[in-house]
């Protein structure tokens, strides 16, 4: 797993929790985790999520886009 810092900006291939063959590119802020401050969060809709290698985290939105391409065979809708 990566290391990030707090304030960093990432990107994310975010499933819908009601639809789940519905998947968009969003833009997430690593912070430090409110309920341990000495480890990080992703801050992504108003929600925090644990880092973990189950989220299709990357470093820019080209890159995040490219695996969106390949896995899912279309171009994601635009942020």
């Amino acid at each position: 797993m990566m290391d990030y810092k707090a304030g960093e900006t990432l990107y994310v291939i975010h499933r819908n929790p009601h639809t789940q063959d519905v998947a968009n590119i969003r833009e997430a802020t690593v912070v430090n985790d409110p309920q341990d401050p000495l480890s990080q969060t992703i801050y992504l809709m108003d929600e925090f999520y644990p880092i973990t290698e189950e989220l299709a985290v990357f470093n820019s939105y080209e890159e995040a886009e490219e695996a969106y391409s390949y896995y899912f065979g279309t171009d994601p809708e635009p942020m």
